[in-house]
């Protein structure tokens, strides 16, 4: 039975509003509002058309009813400057993304969330005295003293982390990426499940993709109780988001002496951090004046390094998806396969795994597979 849910979604899912959809398949207006309400069906012929203009296999629109992220649950860094169709296109991407994920958790053993909800329970946490590193931090520092807390929760130190994809992996955070190349669209978390997710725009440099995953993780952490929106918690994020990458200990003990341009440039690769995030933190705690700060905030402007990040490192991208791509090409599976299953071609899913379902899923098993969908045994997939 066609399922007027998922033809909502893969509407928003293409940032297409209902009179461009209803011209490209020959209908009014009118017909795909009916479509979505579920008063009316396409015809076999109007189907077709549907599946090419929305690029769904027709299989996908007669699926079970998908779970849609809202606005309300989801946090967006850039909300207010979003457009309506921006929004619903990264939300469908996520309603997408659980889907797949579904399937996987369906197949593989993946690591249980250990995402503790520090929000709420920062007072307790700070006062009992069972971590003794925050006593030189007022409570008015709360994503400071938030960032410290996962550290020591997590057992991570004042190291640098070198890959903040496989950390957040590792504790059974869900990541999944965003190819969407809009500026307004940074990445956005939320729950589902008792499942923490985390979508990440690749279109931004690696350095800003960090802080992006940093900054949600914060809303994870802190925001789990009410809506993760509005400019103070993205304060909030923000905040903790530096703290986490850049530990204060560490800046303190690592920061260039004389802070230029130049020292921000070769300093910035031990956190890997961009050159604005490393002159914020450094501002913060108080290594660098007020004059300073100003002056290189204008320097990186002119250089054009808010854009082009001068010393660029390598994008991270997920260790788990490309374990489990890897499983599922030693069982045989091919990416048609993956997507048949799905009902959701191979380029969907491909956006959704940071270009891995095609670079993974070819070659010898494509050839030889012959369309096999058994089940492989349970993988555990572990910080590595």
């Amino acid at each position: 039975m066609f399922n007027s849910l998922r033809f909502a979604l893969a509407r928003r899912r293409r940032g297409m509003k209902k009179r461009e959809l209803a011209t490209l398949i020959g209908v009014t207006e009118r017909s795909v509002s009916g479509y979505e309400s579920g008063t009316q069906e396409p015809e076999l012929g109007t189907l077709s058309k549907i599946a090419g203009a929305l690029r769904f296999p027709e299989a996908f629109f007669f699926g079970d009813d998908p779970e849609v992220p809202t606005p309300d649950v989801a946090s967006f860094r850039s909300l207010s400057k979003m457009t309506a169709s921006l929004r619903d296109s990264a939300l469908g991407a996520g309603a997408i993304a659980l889907l797949l994920n579904d399937w996987l958790e369906s197949r593989f053993d993946l690591p249980v969330a250990d995402v503790p909800d520090l929000g709420s329970e920062r007072d307790s946490f700070a006062s009992n005295g069972q971590f003794e590193a925050l006593s030189n931090f007022p409570m008015s520092q709360g994503p400071e003293v938030v960032a410290e807390m996962l550290r020591a929760h997590w057992g991570l130190g004042e190291h640098p982390i070198k890959n903040m994809i496989l950390l957040l992996e590792s504790k059974g955070i869900r990541v999944y990426s965003l190819a969407i190349d809009a500026k307004e669209v940074d990445a956005f978390s939320m729950w589902s499940g008792g499942r923490p997710f985390m979508f990440l725009n690749t279109f931004k440099s690696a350095e800003r993709c960090r802080f992006d995953a940093a900054h949600e993780l914060g809303h994870l952490v802190m925001h789990q109780h009410g809506h993760p929106q509005g400019p103070d918690l993205e304060r909030e994020a923000n905040a903790f988001a530096s703290a986490f990458l850049m530990p204060r200990a560490s800046i303190l003990a690592m920061a260039p002496r004389s802070v230029t341009l130049n020292s921000l440039i070769k300093f910035k690769k031990i956190w890997a951090v961009s050159v604005a995030a490393l002159n914020y933190r450094l501002h913060s705690l108080g290594l660098a004046t007020d004059w300073t700060y100003r002056t290189l905030c204008i320097q990186i402007a002119q250089e054009g390094y808010r854009v082009n990040e001068p010393a660029p490192i390598n994008h991270e991208r997920s260790v788990v998806l490309e374990k489990i791509f890897a499983a599922l090409r030693a069982e045989g599976l091919t990416k048609s396969d993956v997507a048949d299953q799905l009902a959701i071609s191979p380029d969907e899913i491909n956006e959704l795994t940071f270009g891995l379902m095609l670079n993974v899923l070819r070659g010898k098993g494509e050839e030889n597979s012959g369309g096999k969908t058994s089940s492989p045994a349970k993988l555990r997939l572990v910080k590595g």
